[in-house]
């Protein structure tokens, strides 16, 4: 197949959970199919536009800057979007002319199929009824989530205002789809339920499992607990600000010296501050690799009380050989067994005594990341994952 993939940027750097997946799958479909590939490059970050040979057979740079969220451009994004019906989330990624860029490139290439990788795309994609809509995450229960555990008022108002736009988006944009692709089944019922699709197919959620396969010789360990995940992301700022908040003084009760280490790409102020008041607490911004973080931690950590798709951050600390603490919706969409491979745990106090637990017996630790190794290395390659998106693009609307 000839294949049309946008997506709202290139995929490296490597930092976002929804980048691992697209790449990870696309270096297999590039192994046997044509990937013709079209993002919003940013022209200070050159090496997304030169690695996009690694999957795809050509690549279609579109350069524009997205300002940032600390930035005074993304404020001004900010108070437009009060007086727009369509989500900030979708609007602040849709840089003029691109639609016409696609336009032109669809009627001069003869695709087999496309694909819209993740919702911002659809603003500005040709044609929905002919294309796959790979969505990541169910946007709207995200937005939903954000107004429950909103800390004030203005917040809560702000957030009720993009939730109500990002149903009435999503739900446009999914019914205009050809077809959908979910990261989980419980997404896909997710949106049957709520914008009444019929045509939604999921995928499984994979990891690299040689890559992140631990040494014979781990790393000195970092921190008693870690938590991976990109830090610009609201429901994992959330997660680590509830989890420093309500957890952590409990376990320091039992464990006065418990460190913690967040690692993850472009932390804001509220998450720096924290290792700033606790020297037992490390953020690392982003690094290069965070294999040697997971390596040398005793538990990963996943504190979210917000979120939809599924957690990959999760899979991967199963392959890396540490026993993970999540709550129920850290876990949403992914297949496990608790508690033969990973303890959940959503009131603080039942959090803080699983950490403890784990944290006081390296027999239980490595008898729980032994459990979840084998369960991701039996059923969660990439490989498998990429075959059941190909089988659903063959069967899916054809673009010509």
């Amino acid at each position: 197949m000839k294949v049309l993939w946008v997506n709202t940027n290139f995929l490296h750097p490597t930092t976002k959970g929804g980048q691992i997946r697209t790449l990870e799958m696309l270096r297999y479909l590039h192994r046997w199919h044509e990937i013709h590939y079209v993002a919003i490059a940013d022209p200070e970050q050159p090496e997304g536009p030169a690695r996009a040979h690694e999957y795809s057979s050509k690549s279609y740079p579109f350069f524009h800057r997205i300002p940032r969220k600390d930035s005074p451009a993304f404020l001004r994004q900010l108070a437009r979007g009060i007086f727009s019906s369509t989500p900030l989330a979708v609007s602040r990624f849709h840089p003029p002319g691109l639609e016409a860029f696609l336009g032109k490139l669809a009627a001069r290439e003869r695709f087999d199929r496309a694909v819209i990788d993740h919702l911002a795309p659809t603003a500005y994609f040709p044609d929905l009824a002919h294309a796959v809509f790979f969505q990541h995450n169910v946007e709207t229960m995200i937005w939903r989530r954000h107004v429950e555990h909103a800390s004030d008022p203005f917040r809560r108002w702000y957030f009720g205002i993009e939730a109500r736009r990002m149903y009435e988006y999503e739900r446009r944009v999914s019914l205009a789809a050809g077809h959908i692709v979910a990261v989980s089944a419980a997404d896909a019922a997710a949106m049957r339920e709520l914008f009444g699709v019929t045509r939604v197919s999921e995928i499984p959620t994979g990891v690299n499992l040689e890559y992140f396969k631990p040494p014979e010789t781990r790393p000195k360990e970092n921190a008693d607990l870690v938590f991976v995940g990109s830090m610009d992301w609201l429901p994992n700022i959330d997660g680590l600000l509830y989890f420093v908040r309500e957890v952590l003084p409990l376990i320091r009760r039992q464990r006065p010296d418990c460190s913690l280490a967040i690692v993850g790409r472009t932390p804001p102020a509220k998450i720096r501050e924290l290792q700033e008041r606790d020297p037992l607490i490390r953020v690392t911004g982003t690094v290069p690799d965070i294999r040697p973080y997971l390596w040398g931690s005793s538990v990963s950590i996943v504190p979210l009380r917000i979120g939809g798709g599924t957690r990959l951050k999760i899979y991967e600390a199963m392959a890396a050989r540490i026993p993970v603490v999540s709550t129920t919706v850290g876990v949403e969409g992914l297949t496990i067994h608790p508690p033969q491979d990973i303890r959940i745990a959503d009131l603080p106090r039942d959090f803080a005594d699983r950490c403890l637990e784990l944290l006081a017996d390296a027999g239980e630790r490595r008898s729980l990341a032994e459990a979840a190794s084998q369960m991701v290395n039996a059923n969660f390659s990439w490989e498998q994952v990429a075959r059941c998106f190909e089988k659903i693009l063959l069967a899916g609307p054809r673009w010509n």
